[in-house]
């Protein structure tokens, strides 16, 4: 991966990105890794979603410049992008949750869908060359619990309101790149990823934070769906793919927006990644040691049973594909939390984040 960190670091060193939700779990590591390139960041988000946060951990506050705001506040999106005047855009900013999407389904449906429409209108006023990679979900196809891969041409759905809600702003994306990005100097492009996990992960009702949190405690991990098939990878496989995407649009000066890469697609990992809740509680008690329960709820809000994806397209058009199998993914996930416990301050938890990102490029 050599040739492509130095692609990378050629196309980010110096270059201004306008990042929204880097308070957020991905967007913290995707702002070390695009520090660690040499970018300049202007974030956009709210106050850390969790406490702790790989945000405050990590110091992050103190090393870019980023505006407090609401994503549904149309003049603060629209203010915070047009005074960056970024050379990239990655909007990551978001409600993520799909339990919570049932408590407050209208305030998930104003953030991803209203949310991401005001970052499209701010791109359309940027008059300058630009490139936008918005990033959506694996849940927003519509899902028959089939078996094999869902491709980027596959029916948009979902069942629950945040996925609905994804599938909405994908549709939001084509729509505004089709109607107001042909033969405009920004391009913009959507990704899909799979079930990201890694170290500095504390939201709630997310089953990789809710493991260390009990193991930390000494405590049985409640497993709410055990025999849920999720596709797990690494934050990094998928920011890798964002990078890779953000830098691919760059060439896309004089091409219109229809071509292949000013388009949507998935980041996920290799099919046998593709594994349950159990499977993935079980590989986690291999490195640190402890106990599950089988907290099954007939009653609980639906959640997919079966969800994967096929990323040739992401290989074919961006050379992407994941480097960290299951087994690797699992352990550099609970070696972060395991050496977090050493660390007692900002400088401590960036060095350990970023030496991951080091092994990831080195991978």
């Amino acid at each position: 991966m050599e040739n492509l960190v130095d692609s990378l670091r050629q196309t980010f060193s110096g270059k201004i990105v306008w990042l929204s939700g880097v308070s957020g779990f991905k967007g913290a590591w995707l702002a070390e890794w695009l520090l660690s390139l040499g970018a300049e960041i202007r974030g956009f988000c709210l106050p850390p979603p969790t406490q702790p946060s790989l945000f405050d951990q990590t110091g992050l506050a103190s090393r870019i410049v980023w505006d407090c705001a609401d994503l549904r506040d149309a003049n603060a999106v629209r203010n915070s992008l047009l005074e960056a005047q970024p050379d990239f855009v990655f909007h990551l900013a978001a409600q993520p949750l799909v339990r919570l999407s049932y408590r407050e389904p209208v305030e998930t449906w104003e953030t991803n869908v209203m949310g991401t429409i005001h970052v499209l209108e701010a791109l359309r006023q940027l008059d300058k060359a630009c490139a936008a990679v918005l990033v959506t979900t694996d849940k927003c196809y519509d899902n028959r619990e089939w078996v094999h891969g869902y491709r980027e041409e596959d029916a948009l759905g979902g069942h629950d309101p945040y996925s609905s809600s994804k599938a909405g702003c994908e549709l939001a994306i084509a729509s505004w790149r089709r109607s107001f990005f042909n033969g405009h100097p920004v391009k913009v492009a959507s990704a899909r990823a799979g079930n990201v996990i890694g170290g500095g992960d504390w939201a709630q009702d997310r089953i990789l934070p809710d493991c260390m949190r009990a193991l930390e405690k000494g405590v049985t991990i409640p497993v709410r769906n055990k025999t849920a098939t999720r596709p797990w990878q690494h934050v990094l496989e998928p920011l890798g793919g964002y990078l890779l995407l953000a830098s691919r649009l760059t060439s896309l000066s004089n091409i219109p927006s229809s071509a292949a890469s000013a388009s949507a697609f998935n980041f996920g990992p290799a099919l046998d990644s593709n594994r349950t809740v159990a499977d993935l509680v079980q590989e986690i008690l291999k490195h640190r040691p402890g106990e599950w329960e089988d907290k099954s709820d007939p009653a609980a809000p639906h959640e997919a049973g079966k969800l994967n994806l096929a990323t040739d397209k992401a290989f074919h058009h961006l050379g992407w594909q994941p480097r960290w199998d299951f087994r690797t993914t699992i352990e550099k996930t609970v070696a972060w939390y395991r050496d977090a416990a050493n660390c007692h301050k900002p400088e401590d938890f960036s060095a350990l984040t970023r030496r991951q990102i080091l092994e990831y490029e080195k991978s």
